[in-house]
């Protein structure tokens, strides 16, 4: 009997147990199908998304190349109508048009970015768009410059060349391409939704399933609530610690206040020490500009200033010598009138004047300014490697960045060492080098044996007004203004430096544009040359007596028959008294009234006249809508600039001619 009782125990166990871990197989099963569901629901849609993206796509990219097709030859159809009708209007209508034939294409290279199959098909797409936009610009260079005949004619052989026909062709292959490919990617969406469906039936199934659980846990839940009696009585202990953590979370919380408004208050103690620093930091870097640049135009000035005296006393007995000390006082104040211009194109108000220059030529012509620079202990050695490659940038800020690197490598090597100066070729792919596009570059390399620079140096060479040098003996421009004058030529400058090892700046500057825009470019400028006109009666505007009386001598040294107008208000006045005026030469900065508001403000008949503003800020230049279209001539001049700059002016068509004229 005792044995059958021990078996009824362990039996009534065992059921005990099987009730116990049954309700948790059911929620382990149902957690398990429930995951399984979703995840299939979730790739399901990401599938379908996917798919549906892909689709658009391919829709967006044969869009794209239609619409590319179409706006091509729209601009193609345009430029027809300009070489016949030589509209303006209708040539910068074709300028637009093919500018959003390139828009629309560069769209189509963003949108296959991701496809390597059609990416080959893009750039072949866009090397013939290249070429068919270098054609098509001659022709309406040609027809700009009256050569209609000529213009037809290449129009004529344009719509049969090689170009046409592979860019039809190429835009034909990618939108098979994409045809093809949109039939699969249609066939994927097809798939992704009976698997969607799928999933829908499935959904419906388990939730029948799940139906059927609910309903057995809910036998098992009045076994849960005896348990859950039992549990109470540990859940108000349980309530009781949680309230001693309670107490104590608030306590530390206090805590945690405190320490975080000590916190701000350190925070904003410490902003206010790094202002003031900052604020040191501003007042150094003015002190090493105003310490560099005095010293630079206090030797300029000496130059001037010892030259005129000289000249002064030796203009009468040794006229020879006072011309000698004439033109040293000259080249004076050209340097500093240099160094004007080298600050303000640090600080890009000083626009850039390229031009195609030959890197070997150029470092060859520098040699002896170089040796004359650094002194006789350093040897100097050249590498030409350019072979007949060019750069097309401005030669006195090229010649003016090399110079710089070269004091700084004599500085860096004590005086005594070896420099190198190198040219080179090289072909960059995309962003290889800093920012630089893909393309051919000349690499010009200044490389010295000095002391080199630590890594922290080389991570402030860049910044303005940042030197190593003492005070007054460099500005800390001189690589700030290399860095501006290679970026706004669309280069980059990199420079390799070990302590001890000495260092090495390379600039990377664009190869030079093709032949023919070089021969596009020198055939515009040679329509504009200057042409010697007779004496001409010019009404000069200036507010400073001084520069008035100097300007009224120069035009009357040159010829010319000058008029004074010492304020812009009288400018009107004097116009009307004189009806011999042919050229207007005013000051740009003035009192009550700039020059060109004062040009803006005159009646109609004067608007036929040619203007020539004048002006001693730089920046004045940078935006010649606020000149209308007229020459400006910076100070200081030469007589042979001004003489130059009158040429030019009266030889252009004044801008508002036509206005003038229909009013």
């Amino acid at each position: 009997m005792a044995i059958g009782e021990h078996m009824d125990v362990e039996q009534t166990s065992m059921r005990a147990a099987a009730r116990k871990s049954l309700p948790l197989l059911l929620v382990v099963l149902l957690i398990g199908s429930l995951g399984a569901l979703l995840y299939s629901a979730s790739q399901a849609s990401r599938d379908h998304q996917h798919a549906l993206a892909e689709q658009q796509r391919s829709f967006e990219i044969i869009a794209l190349a239609r619409g590319f097709e179409a706006r091509t030859a729209r601009a193609e159809v345009t430029l027809a109508r300009y070489v016949i009708s030589l509209d303006p209007d209708t040539g910068r209508l074709f300028q637009d048009q093919w500018r959003g034939a390139a828009s629309q294409l560069k769209a189509l290279a963003y949108a296959t970015r991701q496809s390597d199959w059609q990416r080959g098909n893009v750039e072949a797409l866009q090397y013939a768009f290249d070429q068919r936009g270098k054609t098509l610009t001659e022709i309406g260079l040609r027809t700009t410059y009256d050569q209609k005949m000529t213009a037809l004619a290449r129009f004529h052989q344009a719509g049969k060349s090689q170009d046409l026909r592979r860019i039809t062709a190429l835009l034909d292959i990618v939108i098979r391409a994409e045809n093809t490919r949109l039939q699969e990617r249609s066939l994927a969406v097809t798939r992704a939704g009976d698997r969607t469906e799928w999933v829908g039936r499935t959904s419906r199934l388990i939730g029948l399933v799940l139906l059927v659980c609910v309903l057995f846990a809910a036998w098992f839940a009045n076994v849960a609530i005896n348990e859950r009696v039992k549990a109470r009585s540990q859940a108000d202990a349980e309530g009781e610690r949680a309230d001693r953590l309670e107490a104590a979370v608030r306590a530390r919380t206090a805590e945690l206040s405190d320490a975080y408004e000590r916190l701000q208050k350190e925070t904003a103690e410490r902003a206010a020490a790094e202002d003031n620093l900052r604020q040191l930091q501003k007042m150094e870097a003015v002190g090493q500009l105003t310490g560099g640049i005095a010293h630079d135009f206090n030797n300029m000035l000496a130059v001037v200033v010892g030259g005129l005296e000289l000249a002064k006393r030796k203009i009468r007995l040794k006229p020879e010598d006072a011309a000698r000390h004439l033109d040293n006082a000259m080249e004076g104040a050209n340097r500093a009138s240099a160094l004007t211009r080298r600050l303000l194109a640090f600080a890009r108000s000083e626009p850039l004047l390229p031009s195609a220059i030959d890197p070997d030529a150029l470092l060859s012509g520098m040699a002896d300014l170089i040796d004359r620079t650094i002194g006789d202990q350093i040897t100097v050695a050249f590498h030409h490697g350019a072979r007949g490659w060019r750069i097309f940038v401005d030669q006195h800020q090229v010649e003016n960045a090399i110079l710089n690197l070269c004091v700084n490598a004599r500085d860096a090597m004590d005086g005594r060492g070896r420099l190198t100066l190198a040219s080179g070729q090289a072909t960059l792919a995309a962003q290889e080098i800093g920012e630089c596009a893909a393309g051919d570059y000349i690499v010009l390399s200044v490389t010295d044996d000095g002391c080199g620079m630590t890594p922290e140096v080389m991570a402030r060479v860049f910044e303005p007004f940042f030197t190593t040098k003492p005070v007054g003996k460099g500005t800390g421009l001189g690589l700030s203004q290399i860095f501006g004058f290679v970026r706004q030529s669309a280069g980059e400058i990199r420079i390799e430096s070990e302590p001890g090892e000495g260092s090495s700046v390379h600039l990377y500057l664009p190869r030079r544009m093709s032949e023919a825009s070089e021969e596009a470019i020198g055939a515009s400028d040679a329509g504009h040359g200057p042409v010697e006109h007779p004496p001409t009666r010019i009404l000069v505007v200036e507010d400073d007596p001084r520069v008035l009386n100097q300007t009224m001598a120069a035009l009357a040294e040159l010829g010319h028959l000058p008029i004074a107008c010492d304020h812009p208000h009288k400018a009107e006045k004097l116009l009307a008294h004189n009806d011999d005026i042919g050229l207007i030469l005013s000051d740009v900065l003035m009192p009550d009234m700039t020059g060109p508001e004062m040009v803006k403000a005159l009646p109609p008949r004067y608007r036929m006249l040619p203007v020539l503003f004048v002006t001693g800020y730089a920046g004045d230049g940078n935006n010649s809508a606020d000149f209308g279209g007229h020459m400006v001539l910076r100070k200081p001049y030469t007589l042979m600039a001004l003489g130059h700059a009158l040429s030019i002016a009266l030889n252009e068509s004044p801008p508002n001619a036509a206005a003038a004229a229909a009013e």
